[in-house]
């Protein structure tokens, strides 16, 4: 044989050999899931999205658009809620809002857990398909702490010590927190940047920011040295905090958990809930090497700018390390987009961080709760596909356990609907009958079938689901926009439309009916 046909047939077995691993590779090895939880991200904040509706375009995500452009994005996506705190629980337990004991409320970073012991979590249900589990940024659903005259017992707040900046709590290292959850490892922020205690915590344990942090009661004039013009209120945290070193850090340590665990015999679960884009809205100078601050039309623009250069961060890595494309990325956020009294700088530019729908978070309008939804799996799902079918945050649950091949019994996650028939262009695949959301700290409940949509206000002494009153209905198939001037709500000819919603909404919450699909 000479010389060129040797080169030929090892060319040959070479490339067999390629072929072969990565088909075995593809074939046998389970996906690393990674799922990003943004801080009152719009949908009109990610360029991909407000090109749907408009060709003025202040800021581009290049990072989050191209991810959209790998996978599928949903039109009809919503939060379980229009506030953070009781979206993220519901996120966590693919359970609505209702069902919670603590159904309402912004919890402090002191506050107690609300997820229950015995509950399904995203890091239990991974955990449960034997992956690595690793928790990254806004905890934000209750963390326990211990008392300062005894680091053992769990501190209990109460409205005296909420006036307390130096409350008798032991900040140093955490009791109770994503651990408990089914998180191996975390990088935590109890109550994101915006509350106490003002640190970080890898592991549980407080990670001083510099050699010689200390604990110290972090005040207005710290904020203002730092030049952040949005404060909270006083209270204990790192004596070298700035919020807008946060996000590089999160970024920085998400990278270098990707590096180490990517190759390892078992996947990895990723839960990335960055601290952007809520206030304090201080961006870092720069992030991997990008010019953040002052680039932007706003503060509130350049904290959107450094959150796609997070993801894009995220993505480098996972090809740098080959896993890419054997990774599932889903994208979403806790609530809607931030309204001109928060970000006036933002609209003024011409910025509209909901798009085209009426309102902003804490509202129960569309803007309070629609979100982006992105889902990518290069080689499992299509590129560039977009749905309209109605979907919701809970849904991450059943669909993470429909990657996993878990089968989750119907007395757990039970608002959480499997998405991945949908994201396979299985025919016939639907989503969800109705969907049930939250408004936000004025008590209103949602329940929105098939596009009619009735607002409700909860009885805000009470606080009980059952005593509600109609007080808007619109017609979202033809009123995307909620137009005022179409509110049905006290047209003679559409009151049996509201009592029907009504009663199917408070059937809903009586019979704590099971509202997903495996």
């Amino acid at each position: 044989m000479n010389v060129y046909k040797i080169k030929i047939v090892v060319a040959f077995i070479t490339l067999l050999t390629v072929f072969s691993v990565e088909m075995f590779a593809q074939k046998n090895s389970r996906p690393n899931v990674i799922v990003v939880l943004a801080d009152d991200l719009g949908t009109g904040d990610v360029s991909y999205y407000r090109k749907l509706h408009s060709n003025k375009i202040v800021l581009e995500t290049p990072n989050l658009d191209k991810l959209a452009n790998e996978g599928m994005i949903f039109t009809n996506a919503h939060s379980p809620a229009a506030l953070c705190a009781t979206s993220r629980y519901a996120i966590m337990t693919g359970n609505s809002c209702y069902r919670s004991t603590e159904g309402w409320g912004v919890w402090g970073g002191y506050s107690k857990p609300v997820v229950k012991d015995e509950q399904l979590t995203l890091g239990r249900l991974m955990k449960q398909a034997n992956y690595n589990t690793a928790f990254f940024g806004k905890w934000h659903i209750g963390t326990g702490f211990g008392r300062k005259d005894n680091s053992e017992v769990l501190f209990i707040s109460n409205r005296q010590e909420k006036k307390n900046p130096r409350v008798p709590v032991d900040i140093t290292r955490i009791l109770y927190g994503p651990k408990q959850f089914g998180f191996d490892y975390s990088l935590s922020l109890p109550a994101g940047i915006q509350n106490t205690p003002y640190a970080i915590y890898e592991n549980h344990k407080w990670l001083k920011l510099k050699e010689n942090s200390t604990i110290k009661v972090i005040n207005q004039d710290d904020y203002n040295r730092l030049g952040v013009d949005h404060f909270n209120k006083p209270g204990w945290g790192d004596s070298n905090w700035n919020p807008s070193e946060m996000g590089p850090l999160l970024a920085r340590k998400a990278v270098d958990y990707i590096a180490e665990n990517a190759n390892k015999s078992a996947p990895f679960f990723m839960y990335y809930c960055s601290q952007a884009v809520h206030t304090p809205h201080a961006p870092p100078t720069e992030i991997n090497g990008v010019k953040i601050k002052g680039t932007t039309p706003s503060k509130h623009l350049d904290m959107v700018k450094e959150l796609d250069q997070q993801v894009g961060m995220l993505i480098n890595e996972l090809k740098k390390q080959g896993v890419y494309d054997n990774t599932v990325i889903i994208f979403t956020s806790d609530n809607g987009g931030l309204g001109p009294d928060i970000v006036p700088d933002s609209y003024s530019s011409g910025h509209q961080p909901s798009s085209i729908y009426r309102g902003s978070k804490n509202l129960p309008y569309e803007g309070g709760h629609r979100v982006p939804f992105i889902v990518s799996w290069p080689h499992n799902i299509k590129k560039q596909q977009q749905s309209s079918q109605p979907i919701i945050g809970m849904d991450i649950m059943a669909t993470l356990a429909g990657i996993t091949n878990q089968t989750i019994g119907k007395s757990v996650a039970q608002d959480s609907h499997n998405l991945m028939p949908v994201l396979k262009n299985v025919k016939g695949a639907k989503t969800h009958d109705f969907l049930m959301i939250q408004g936000g700290a004025d008590k209103e409940y949602i329940i929105n079938d098939k596009g009619w949509k009735l607002i409700l206000q909860v009885n805000k002494k009470t606080k009980d689901y059952l005593d509600a009153t109609p007080i808007g209905l619109f017609n979202l198939n033809d009123n995307l926009i909620e137009d005022q001037s179409k509110d049905y709500i006290n047209n003679p000819a559409y009151q049996d439309k509201v009592a029907s919603l009504l009663k199917k909404y408070k059937e809903t919450i009586k019979s704590n009916v099971y509202l997903g699909n495996r």
